[in-house]
């Protein structure tokens, strides 16, 4: 792993698990943080970046990673809109694509959703579509998109009611889900972190799309 690892979301759940352990497998030094706020966190030799967002690809472009990891994600709650949702987890991760690939990068790694579809009638799974419709149109030479189900973790402060009664019922919601329903399964957001770890070894050219199956097997 000598090449260098851009990575945007750090502080979100996925992002945060995949520095630490990015840290302790001592790819640290060729990994480089991008955010809006400072990370408190201990990165070892990792390059911390705070930028504001509009200058995100000035800064990509000085990293010129060769791997570029976005674990952007929002919720609504904490967006406040849905115009503000589509501004980072669509917009955003398009920005920060298309100012990978300008500066070189071959290999992107996205974090998306389960059944995400432009085309869909839902905003959320829409929206998510749309990122991947952009990340596509970049035409890496490798392309890894992940769609997990329903993320088990410490979330600390960012505490969604909804989601953490789905989370308490999953073991039993789980065992319901089976043949082409397990996509929909909960799955640990440490699992997604280490198949991430997997994947940027991984070289073969082509567009990949990961749902839980295949996160499970990897890792």
């Amino acid at each position: 792993m000598a090449d260098k690892i851009l990575l945007v979301g750090a502080t979100g759940l996925i992002g945060a698990l995949l520095t630490r352990q990015l840290v302790a497998q001592g790819a640290d030094k060729y990994l480089h943080l991008l955010l809006r706020r400072p990370y408190r966190e201990m990165v070892g030799k990792a390059k911390v970046h705070v930028q504001l967002q509009e200058n995100w690809p000035a800064t990509i472009a000085r990293i010129k990673p060769a791997i570029a990891i976005s674990c952007l994600g929002s919720t609504m709650k904490k967006a406040g809109s849905k115009e503000e949702f589509a501004a980072v987890d669509r917009d955003l991760v398009g920005a920060v694509a298309a100012a990978a690939k300008a500066a070189g990068a071959k290999h992107f790694i996205a974090i998306s959703s389960t059944m995400a579809d432009s085309s869909a009638s839902g905003f959320y799974l829409k929206t998510k579509g749309e990122a991947e419709d952009l990340l596509r149109a970049q035409q890496f030479e490798r392309l890894d998109i992940i769609r997990p189900g329903l993320l088990r973790g410490e979330r600390g402060g960012d505490s969604r009611l909804g989601e953490s009664l789905a989370i308490a019922a999953s073991p039993v919601l789980d065992l319901l889900l089976q043949g082409r329903f397990r996509r929909y399964r909960s799955i640990l957001a440490s699992d997604v972190a280490a198949a991430i770890i997997l994947l940027i070894g991984e070289s073969l050219p082509g567009t990949y799309v990961h749902e839980n199956d295949a996160i499970w097997k990897m890792v």
